[in-house]
C-alpha cells in the first residue's frame, strides 16, 4: 500500500465527517442554550406547540438571520408588529464551540495552503447553508392575540374579530448573513489562535494582528465572565432566578458588552413603552420607561444608582490589561505608540460591532375601527439604539491612552528580542 500524499492527508484531516462534527455540535449547543433560555423566560408555555419554532427563530437571528413579523385583523382592523434583536449568548456559543470544530483538524502546524483551509471552510459552509435552510423553514408559526376586556373586546365579539401575529424567516437575508457570520467567526478563530497555521504568505503578518484580535477577545470574554457570576451571585441572593437566568442565557452579552460602551462615556436612545421589557438590569428600564425618547448614559443611570459610576473604573482596568496582553505578546521592536495606535484602532472596531449588534428594535400595535391607534394596552414599543461615532470616537481615546500605558507595562516583562523605544 503506497504512502498517502500531502493532499490526501489534508483531505482526511478536513473531510465531510469532521465538518459535519463541528456544524452538529455548534447547531446542538446553540440550540440547547437557546431552549434552555426560553424556557427559563417562559417561552416553554407558548400556545399550539410554537416552542420548538421559537426556538428555531432564536437560532436564526443569533447568526445575522431575519425574523419577519406579520399581523392579519380582518377588514376591519390594522395591525403592525417588527422584531429585530439579536440574542448574543446564542451567538456567542455557536462561534465559541464552531470555531473550536474548525481549529481542532489545524492544530500542531505552523503553515498551511490557501486551498486547503479554504476546501475545509467550504466543506463547512455547505454543511452550514442546509442547517440554516432547515431552521429558516422550522422558523414560522402564527398566534391569535386576545382582545381583552372593554371596548376594543366587545367589538372584537361583535365583528368577529381574532386579530393574529405571526412570523416567519426571510430566507435570502438569512443565507446570506448566515454564511457571512461563519466566515467571520472562522477568520476570527484563525486570528485569535497562535497555533492555527496561515499560508505562508500571511505569517509576516501574524505577528502585529495576532496579540491584538487575541486582546480584544479576551476582553469580551472576560466581559461575559464577570457578567456571568454576578448574574449568578443575584439570581441566588436575590431571588427572580428564572429571569436571570433567561437573560444569561439568551442576552448576557447584550448586557455586559451594552455596560462597556456606556462605561467608555457612550450614549444610549431609546424607549421602552407598553408591556415590552428590557431583558436587562431593571435599573435600565426604568431609565428608558419614558415620554418621548430617553437618553442612557453613565448621568442618566446614576440617577438611579450611583454604582454605575463602577462601570468606569471596571473599563479602565479591563482595558489598561487588555492593552497590556497586547504589548506583552507582540514582538519587542514595536513601539509604545504602535501599541497605542493598534489598541486604539482595535477597540473602535470593537465598540463598532457591539453597536450595530446590540440594536433592540420591537413594536407590535392593534386598531379597530380607529380604537387602539396601534398602541396603548393594544401594543408597545421598544427600540434601544447607539449614538455610533461617539462611542466609535470614545474608544479610540480610550485606545490610545490603555494602549500606550500598557505598552510601558509590558515594556519590563519582555523576554525575547530588543525593548520597544518609548
Amino acid at each position: 500500500m503506497s504512502p498517502r500524499t500531502p493532499s490526501e492527508q489534508a483531505v482526511a484531516r478536513h473531510g465531510w465527517v469532521q465538518a459535519a462534527a463541528a456544524v452538529l455540535a455548534a447547531t446542538v449547543a446553540m440550540g440547547v442554550t437557546a431552549a434552555l433560555g426560553l424556557w427559563a423566560a417562559g417561552a416553554a408555555d407558548l400556545p399550539d406547540g410554537a416552542f420548538p419554532r421559537v426556538v428555531a427563530a432564536t437560532l436564526v437571528t443569533a447568526v445575522g438571520g431575519t425574523i419577519e413579523l406579520s399581523g392579519n385583523a380582518g377588514g376591519l382592523a390594522e395591525s403592525s408588529a417588527g422584531l429585530t434583536v439579536v440574542p448574543l449568548s446564542v451567538t456567542l456559543v455557536g462561534a465559541l464551540v464552531l470555531a473550536a470544530g474548525f481549529l481542532r483538524p489545524l492544530r500542531h502546524r505552523a503553515v498551511a495552503a490557501a486551498a486547503e483551509l479554504t476546501g475545509w471552510a467550504a466543506r463547512l459552509a455547505v454543511l452550514w447553508l442546509v442547517v440554516l435552510l432547515a431552521l429558516s423553514f422550522g422558523a414560522r408559526q402564527t398566534f391569535t392575540i386576545p382582545l381583552g376586556e372593554g371596548t376594543v373586546g366587545d367589538l372584537g365579539d361583535v365583528f368577529g374579530i381574532s386579530p393574529e401575529v405571526g412570523f416567519e424567516t426571510a430566507l435570502p437575508p438569512t443565507l446570506f448573513f448566515g454564511l457571512l457570520w461563519l466566515a467571520g467567526v472562522l477568520v476570527v478563530a484563525l486570528l485569535v489562535a497562535g497555533g492555527a497555521p496561515l499560508p505562508g504568505r500571511l505569517l509576516r503578518f501574524a505577528a502585529s494582528v495576532r496579540p491584538v484580535a487575541y486582546a480584544m477577545v479576551l476582553l469580551l470574554l472576560t466581559y461575559v465572565v464577570l457578567g456571568a457570576v454576578i448574574g449568578l451571585v443575584v439570581a441566588v441572593t436575590r431571588g427572580h432566578a428564572a429571569e436571570t437566568l433567561a437573560v444569561i442565557l439568551l442576552g448576557l452579552p447584550n448586557v455586559v458588552w451594552l455596560a462597556l460602551t456606556i462605561g467608555l462615556g457612550a450614549t444610549w436612545d431609546g424607549r421602552v413603552e407598553g408591556p415590552f421589557g428590557l431583558p436587562m438590569p431593571h435599573v435600565l428600564d426604568q431609565v428608558l420607561r419614558t415620554e418621548g425618547t430617553a437618553e442612557l448614559n453613565l448621568s442618566t443611570l446614576a440617577e438611579y444608582d450611583g454604582r454605575v459610576w463602577w462601570l468606569v473604573v471596571v473599563d479602565a482596568v479591563l482595558l489598561l490589561a487588555a492593552a497590556f496582553v497586547l504589548a506583552a505578546r507582540s514582538p519587542a521592536r514595536f513601539r509604545a505608540w504602535q501599541h497605542a495606535l493598534h489598541m486604539a484602532v482595535a477597540l473602535a472596531l470593537t465598540v463598532l460591532t457591539i453597536c450595530l449588534m446590540g440594536r433592540v428594535s420591537a413594536h407590535y400595535g392593534l386598531s379597530i375601527l380607529g380604537i387602539g391607534d396601534l398602541g396603548g394596552d393594544l401594543g408597545g414599543d421598544l427600540f434601544l439604539r447607539p449614538r455610533l461615532w461617539q462611542a466609535v470616537g470614545l474608544a479610540l481615546l480610550w485606545g490610545l491612552v490603555t494602549g500606550f500605558l500598557g505598552a510601558l507595562l509590558a515594556s519590563r516583562v519582555r523576554r525575547t528580542g530588543e525593548p520597544a523605544q518609548t
